[in-house]
């Protein structure tokens, strides 16, 4: 197989009722990705927890206490207004950050091509020592501090299309210019951080409200592709959010099947031409149903026809 798929179960056990970062969201997926019979064409495997040597890798230590010391053994604390944790959320966050980090290795080891992380809670927001916006571990960063530790990685490009913009992913690799950080985002919307944050390897595209495809791919190709043909990455990490799409409840803008189809073949390109092909994509945002089911289908199936 030339892509995995990882994952776990143990991701929906991380839920409250009435919040829009649900498991549900994790169940449509796989069970698109099942009833399509794309799993067949998958290397599906199931992930296994983060190590806290490699948490600290982007976060410190103290950080990493404060998120065990926090977790419950009943009823739920929150970390944030927008950010909780039940007894099964800790689990939940270390097996979202471990699939990314095993799906680096197996990268980065020749054993898959590519691969896709359907996992839960998402990450791009945790910041060096704050969890926000649903996140708890910023898993992207992890899997990305995983590959520099590795012979001959030298280089990484974060590609982010969530709906939101990156803040904890630049907060972790503001000042780390071998990690080129390129966040596509609707304008003046949460998380109101790093909106216009400027460095040469900080690529911001902010895209006002209303925005279609045309928009969104003006962008990439004037904002993105110069930047990742300036830095030649050895790795793409790709913080894959649907929350873009015209359908979703928290957001207003208006991507469709066809603009992810498009952004994962041009990702598919900058990591050919430059990665050996190595590309790893991790699940962020997106809220309706329906809509992130069909969209990840199709990303997914295009890493598999790519």
């Amino acid at each position: 197989m030339n892509v995995a798929l990882l994952t776990h179960p143990d991701c929906e056990a991380h839920g409250i009722e009435g919040h829009p970062e649900r498991p549900e969201r994790l169940s449509s997926v796989m069970n698109r990705l099942e009833s399509s019979g794309m799993t067949a064409d998958l290397d599906v495997r199931s992930a296994s927890e983060v190590t806290d040597e490699d948490i600290v890798r982007a976060h410190p230590h103290r950080y990493l206490e404060a998120i065990l010391d926090a977790a419950p053994a009943t009823g739920a604390v929150r970390l944030d207004p927008d950010t909780y944790m039940i007894p099964g959320s800790l689990r939940a966050a270390k097996l979202a950050a471990g699939a990314l980090t095993e799906a680096t290795r197996l990268v980065l080891d020749g054993e898959v091509r590519q691969a896709f992380c359907a996992t839960r809670p998402p990450g791009h927001h945790a910041e060096l020592s704050a969890a926000m916006g649903f996140c708890i571990f910023n898993n992207i960063a992890i899997a990305a501090e995983v590959a520099l530790a590795a012979p001959r990685i030298n280089r990484v490009a974060i590609l982010d299309f969530d709906v939101h913009h990156c803040n904890g992913t630049v907060d972790i690799f503001k000042d780390r210019e071998e990690v080129l950080v390129c966040s596509s985002f609707q304008d003046s919307y949460y998380p109101y951080r790093y909106l216009d944050f400027s460095n040469h390897h900080i690529i911001n595209s902010p895209l006002p409200a209303g925005s279609d495809g045309t928009r969104f791919r003006q962008a990439i190709e004037t904002d993105w592709l110069p930047a990742i043909e300036a830095h030649q990455p050895d790795l793409v990490l790709v913080s894959a959010g649907f929350d873009a799409h015209r359908n979703d409840p928290l957001a207003q803008l208006n991507l469709i099947e066809d603009d992810y189809r498009w952004i994962t073949r041009q990702i598919q390109e900058v990591a050919a031409n430059h990665a050996g092909g190595r590309l790893v994509s991790t699940l962020e945002g997106g809220y309706d149903l329906d809509a992130l089911a069909s969209c990840v289908e199709t990303h997914v199936g295009q890493l598999i026809t790519g």
